[in-house]
């Protein structure tokens, strides 16, 4: 074997040079949305001081902050899991944190989580709470993610919509009206199709052609019909228009690289800061470790108890992840569940996530190409990797009734709320009441009640700080 091979342990994941880079394209190209969606999400709020961010430039941090992590964990690790800004965390900073502290201060908060993170993985108190969790929830949060990651291509698809009443809340098509009615959502039926038919007959690069195939369709009929994008006219493209407008190379703006502040504490007091970095931390603790477990087991990596190789340097240069996302003022970056599509094919090793970092860092100079493909198609692929990732509930005995709730529950929630944290944290209370109501306390430990109580603090957190601020 050549030294790469031994380092990344290749031939012994039963892997190859070439699965390993097709499957860091891949994981890609299904990750790529978030150099657009990240800054849209956190450049249009403005502060408590009236300040916004600048678009490009989170974009060009964006990219920054999620290559350099995927590169790290690659190396520290060996394991093929890529990192991005977290959506759940980059949404609660522009529609909570930024409505009481400035923009500076919102990333030194982020940072503060990630070094607390590190800290207890230094400590090895988080790998203590990743061997508390039963196998029954480990495979209940993977299954779990994989409707999440299903519903999430779904939405991004415009294949589910919001219907904008209280009941149904959601319907087909992306009105919610009941109808496929644009053509960038049929396209993504045409990709999804030709995706399943190829994996179905268990083609090689199943994924890469789905999603090559489907950017090429889209790109003709945007070249064709003009379709432009969803904010400007009905029937456009969701996030990014497959189409090319001027030059596609441009010079990164790194400018908020380094623009944070501590100063949270002294503008809304101690507690409330407490609070809000409590909030962060449960959020960004819970979903990594969620996506790790159901990645790994994915991946084919864990072993009867769901830990993995390497899962301490893992659970650090996680934590890690945030601290750089502050730095970078791209918010927290965390391990992404899109991962699952370089998995699916054929990624095992660090080596596809050189491959996917460098694309992230090349992203920062051509943003434009690296744009091209629509959320539509790359809805494909998340769906097609939800499904293989929620199979797993067939490994669950759900005979019992205090296993079979908290496992369904974990499994719903995460897609219904849209967090990979509070379907965990639903999973843990009911299981530590239900498993000692059935007389089977013994399966308990006492560290997941000590988790489980902090998940109703957490879940309690809204009353809990209006009692602070009163």
């Amino acid at each position: 074997m050549n030294p790469v091979d031994r380092f990344f342990e290749i031939s012994a994941r039963h892997s190859t040079v070439s699965d390993e880079v097709r499957g860091g394209v891949v994981t890609f190209i299904a990750m790529a949305y978030i150099i657009v969606l990240n800054p849209i999400i956190l450049s249009g709020t403005e502060d408590v001081s009236g300040n916004k961010l600048d678009f490009a430039q989170v974009s060009a941090t964006t990219s920054l902050a999620a290559g350099v992590m995927t590169l790290l964990f690659g190396l520290f690790t060996r394991l093929p899991f890529a990192f991005a800004a977290a959506l759940g965390i980059n949404s609660f900073l522009a529609t909570t944190v930024v409505g009481s502290v400035t923009w500076p201060e919102a990333m030194g908060l982020v940072v503060i989580n990630g070094l607390i993170i590190m800290l207890l993985a230094i400590t090895g108190l988080r790998r203590l709470v990743f061997d508390a969790v039963p196998m029954q929830l480990k495979l209940a949060i993977t299954s779990g993610i994989g409707l999440f990651i299903l519903f999430i291509g779904l939405v991004d698809a415009g294949f589910i919509g919001s219907t904008g009443v209280a009941s149904p809340p959601v319907g087909l098509g992306s009105d919610g009206l009941g109808s496929i009615s644009t053509v960038p959502t049929l396209i993504f039926v045409l990709t999804l199709l030709l995706t399943t038919i190829l994996v179905a007959r268990q083609v090689r690069g199943s994924l890469l052609i789905g999603l090559v195939a489907g950017t090429v369709v889209a790109v003709v009929i945007e070249a064709i019909w003009h379709l432009g994008s969803a904010t400007d006219r009905p029937g456009g493209w969701r996030l990014s228009v497959p189409a090319f407008s001027g030059s596609p190379f441009a010079w990164p703006d790194l400018s908020l690289v380094g623009e944070l502040s501590l100063n949270s504490f002294s503008r809304i007091g101690m507690l409330a800061t407490i609070m809000l970095v409590f909030t962060l931390v449960f959020a960004n603790f819970f979903d990594a470790m969620g996506t790790l477990t159901g990645l790994s087991r994915e991946a084919g990596l864990s072993d009867d108890r769901g830990t993995f190789p390497r899962l301490r340097s893992a659970l650090i240069v996680e934590g890690a992840g945030a601290v750089v996302g502050g730095a970078t003022s791209s918010s927290s970056t965390t391990v992404f569940i899109e991962s699952g599509a370089g998995i699916e094919e054929g990624a095992r090793t660090g080596l596809a996530n050189l491959v996917t970092g460098a694309l992230f860092l090349a992203a920062m100079f051509v943003s434009p190409i690296a744009s091209i493909v629509p959320s539509e198609v790359a809805a494909a692929a998340l769906v097609v990797v939800g499904a293989m990732m929620a199979s797993h509930l067939r490994h669950i005995d759900l005979s019992e009734f205090s296993v079979a709730l908290p496992v369904v529950l974990t499994v719903a929630v995460m897609p219904f709320s849209y967090s990979i944290a509070n379907g965990i944290g639903v999973g843990f209370i009911t299981w530590a009441v239900l498993r000692t109501a059935a007389g089977k306390a013994r399966e308990v430990s006492p560290l997941l009640w000590v988790v489980a109580a902090g998940f109703a603090v957490y879940f309690a957190r809204a009353p809990i700080e209006s009692l602070i601020g009163s």
